[in-house]
Order: C-alpha cells, then structure tokens, then sequence
C-alpha cells in the first residue's frame, strides 16, 4: 500500500516563486545594497575548479567563527541557514504531541516545523500595544513543556528583552527543565546577545544567519550555538555537506576583516535614522526598536499602498492584518539611506488622504 503522510499532507504552506529583479526589495527583511562589490570581487578572485569540484570542508572555517565568537569548535554547528538548526533542535529536543512554546506572531517556521513533526505549538500573544508581557511567557513554562522558543529581537515585532526579564525566564524554563533556543538571526541590528548563556550553560541555544546584516541571504549559510553535547545532537541531524563553500568563503572574509561588518552597521543606522525621522515629521506611528524592519501604520489602506509601490515605484514592502492597535499595517525592511529616501517619496506620493479631493501631505506641513 502506498503511503502518504497525513501530517505533511494536511501542512499548509505558501511558496512565494515571484521574479524579485529589477524590484527595490524591502519584503523579505534583505540588505537592499548587498556587500561591497569589491569584497565579492576580492572572493571570487580566489575560486578555482578544485574548489568548485570537491565537497566543502568546515573545519577551517568553523574554527575561525568560533575564534569570531570567543568560544571553541565543539560549542558551534554550522548549518544552511539559521532555519536548518532551528528545525534539528526541534526534531532533537520535542517529541510527538510534545509542548513547544513561543511568542505569536514571530517567525513562522517556528510553527511549520512544530505541525510538520506533529508538535503542539502554544502561543503566546502580544498585548494590543505590541509589547510582550513575559508574564504570558512564564505562565506557560510547565512540567509538559519541552521546548521555549524566544528571538532576540523578533520578527516581526522588533521587541527585545532586558537581561532581567531572560534570566526571569531562564529561571522558569530551568526549573521545569525546560530547552531554551534564541533566535538571534537579527542581532547585529540590536547588539543586546544572550549567546553567553548558550557558551556556558546547558539546554539552551542561540542561532543566527548571515543572511541579514551580513547581507548574504542568497548564500544560506548560518550557525547554532550551544553547549557540547546538544551541538552533537544537532550534528547527527545534519546531512553531509550541508553548508556551501562559496557562503563559508564570503562569511569568512567578512569576519576576518570586522571593517566589513561595521561600515554596514553604519550604513544601516544612518539609513534607519533618516526613515524614523522622516515618519515623525509627518505623524505617522510605527513600531519596531530592534532588527531590520518597521511596522508603519498607514494613513490610508495597506493593501493598496502594498499593490501601488509594485506596480507604479517597483517597490516590494508587505502588509500585516491585525498588528495590535495599528490594524492592518505596512512592514517595511530598513536600508542605508539611499533605498530608505526612495521608499518614503513613494509613501508620500502614494499614501495620500481623500476627502472630495487629494491632499499632499508635503503642503500640510
């Protein structure tokens, strides 16, 4: 009898294949710039037949990450994007119908991969003003739970939390022997980490990605951080070769030099210090203190804002139903200046008040 599993089967998932060239993209939380083009130039200036032929090796690299991260090889598995490690420590740390708590709305994947291997996924919502009570977190650490899944900051809230309110947390989820994994895909955004704890303490994980301040998402490379013997745990997980020698060779020269890193701070700050201000000057409200993106709540209606930036400025931003207080709103990735005066002219232009007829908010000011 031909089998077909009813768990992947009843899944629902959306695969989003739409040609993204030629567009500014401020959709998927990307570095619109990318890396320097003379750092690619400086990369593949080294690449050979030999090392296109053969599998990649990890060691040298892996040992220059861990130097990176002030810590040894055996507390560091490298995976093809943050999204893998998160998925193993999932398979790894739950069983069937086993507990897994997390934050709503946040990344998804963290709920895929709970109903993908059959898990039960316990949400924690955020209050109507987009903060996180971690009383609602806390609440939910029982005995039955396995797993707790916090980001710092999180997508696609932006919030964080202070070194009390994890150790609160932490205390909880230990004494309920409770495994802890903090996504820190968006860290270098927001530079508060907790992979200190994941370094020296046991049943907890921090993962991270190059794909975004380090502007390498079309390379999928990233990395768990934890203690020895759940890093190994991860490892059996792995299939072979699973990270791509190109996205090592780039995320090595980007460690290898901070410069690199630092000047995209800087783009980065500058950019989203000219979108805020902007947004103040002419009232609108948002929200998002952490990562690369912004909630902004539109004076007219999202979905078409979202449809008009396509079609009329090639501009790809999203739109988010029910945010709270802001209802359904616009998500906007942040940018160095540049892509930031190019998003906020066509907001202008094209999120303009109607009453009988058209008012420019440039000449209300």
């Amino acid at each position: 009898m031909y089998f077909v599993n009813k768990t992947i089967e009843k899944l629902y998932r959306i695969f989003d294949q739409n040609e993204r060239k030629g567009y500014l993209r401020l959709d998927l939380n990307e570095n619109p710039g990318g890396l320097p083009q003379s750092l690619i130039d400086k990369v593949l200036s080294g690449i050979d037949p030999e090392f296109v032929s053969q599998y990649p090796e990890t060691l040298e690299f892996t040992e220059h990450l861990a130097d990176f991260l002030h810590t040894d090889i055996e507390h560091i598995c490298l995976v093809n994007g943050s999204a893998e490690g998160i998925r193993y420590i999932i398979q790894a740390f739950t069983e069937i119908k086993g507990r897994i708590v997390g934050v709503v709305p946040s990344y998804f994947m963290f709920q895929i991969y709970s109903e993908m291997y059959d898990r039960t996924f316990v949400k924690v919502p955020y209050e109507n003003d987009l903060t996180m009570n971690i009383d609602n977190i806390l609440k939910e650490l029982t005995p039955e739970t396995q797993l707790l899944i916090l980001l710092n900051p999180n997508n696609p809230m932006g919030n964080c939390y202070t070194e009390d309110e994890f150790k609160a947390i932490l205390h909880k989820a230990e004494e309920n022997e409770i495994t802890v994994l903090i996504d820190e895909a968006y860290h270098y955004f927001y530079p508060q980490t907790f992979i200190d704890y994941a370094i020296n303490r046991e049943h907890i994980f921090v993962t991270r990605t190059f794909s975004k301040l380090f502007s390498m998402a079309g390379c999928r490379l990233g990395y768990v951080v934890g203690w020895p013997d759940g890093i190994k745990m991860i490892q059996k997980l792995c299939t072979p070769h699973n990270t791509n020698a190109f996205a090592m060779r780039f995320a090595d020269a980007m460690i290898s030099e901070p410069g690199y890193i630092q000047d995209l701070i800087n783009k980065f700050n500058e950019g989203r210090e000219y979108l805020l201000t902007q947004l103040d000057n002419m009232g609108y409200k948002h929200k998002g203190e952490a990562g690369n993106f912004i909630f902004i709540k539109p004076k007219t209606d999202a979905e078409t804002i979202v449809k008009r930036m396509k079609t009329d400025k090639k501009i790809l931003i999203k739109s988010y139903p029910n945010v709270g207080e802001f209802g359904t709103c616009l998500r906007v990735s942040i940018g160095e200046r540049k892509y930031m005066e190019m998003f906020f002219n066509a907001l202008v232009e094209i999120d303009k008040i109607r009453n009988g007829k058209e008012k420019d908010r440039n000449n209300e000011l």
